[in-house]
C-alpha cells in the first residue's frame, strides 16, 4: 500500500513545451473564470512557441509541480526589467488540476517562486491578481502573507458574458 505522493516542483525548460502545453489547455477548459486567455485562443498558439517560452532567464522563470511523475501543475515568475520597476516580480499563470487540488501542490509551486523572487538581487516585492471566483486561490496566496490592495471590478468578461472583479494582491518580500 502506498501513501500520498509528494508533489515535486521543477523550472520547466523548452523540452516540456507539449505537457505544458496540455496542462495549460486543460486548465483552461476546466476552469476558464480563472484565466484570461481562453481555451481556443491558446489551443491555437503554436508548440514551439510555447516551448521557446519555457526558457528560464534573467527575468522569467515557469514551475512545474509533479505528482507521480505527471504534470498537474504550473506558475511562471516574471520580473520586471525596467530600473523603475525592477524592485518587482509578478506571478501569473498558476494552475492546479483539479483531481490534484488540495495536495499541497499550490503552496510547492508558491515556495518555489517565492524563493526565487527572493535571490533575484533588489526584488523587493512579488504581486498577483486574481479573479473573484478562485477563493481557494486566494486564501492560499492570503496564507502565504499576500495582502489585497485593490478590486478591480468587471476587470475580466468571463465565457458567460458576466463580468468578473480581479482582485490584485502583494507580498514584500
Amino acid at each position: 500500500m502506498t501513501g500520498p505522493q509528494v508533489p515535486l516542483v521543477r523550472v520547466l525548460q523548452p523540452a516540456d513545451g507539449s505537457p505544458y502545453f496540455a496542462l495549460r489547455l486543460a486548465l483552461l477548459r476546466s476552469d476558464p473564470l480563472a484565466y484570461v486567455t481562453t481555451a481556443e485562443e491558446w489551443a491555437g498558439r503554436p508548440l514551439a512557441d510555447v516551448a521557446g517560452r519555457l526558457q528560464p532567464s534573467a527575468t522569467h522563470v515557469t514551475y512545474g509541480v509533479s505528482v507521480a511523475g505527471e504534470l498537474v501543475g504550473m506558475l511562471t515568475l516574471l520580473r520586471e526589467s525596467r530600473a523603475a520597476t525592477a524592485h518587482r516580480a509578478e506571478i501569473v499563470g498558476v494552475g492546479v488540476l483539479p483531481e490534484f487540488r488540495g495536495q499541497g501542490c499550490g503552496d510547492a509551486l508558491l515556495r518555489s517562486a517565492l524563493e526565487q523572487a527572493r535571490r533575484w538581487e533588489g526584488v523587493t516585492q512579488v504581486e498577483l491578481s486574481v479573479t473573484d471566483t478562485q477563493h481557494a486561490a486566494l486564501r492560499l496566496y492570503q496564507r502565504w502573507g499576500f495582502q489585497t490592495w485593490g478590486v478591480q471590478p468587471g476587470a475580466v468578461r468571463g465565457p458567460d458574458g458576466e463580468e468578473r472583479a480581479l482582485h490584485h494582491l502583494t507580498l514584500k518580500l
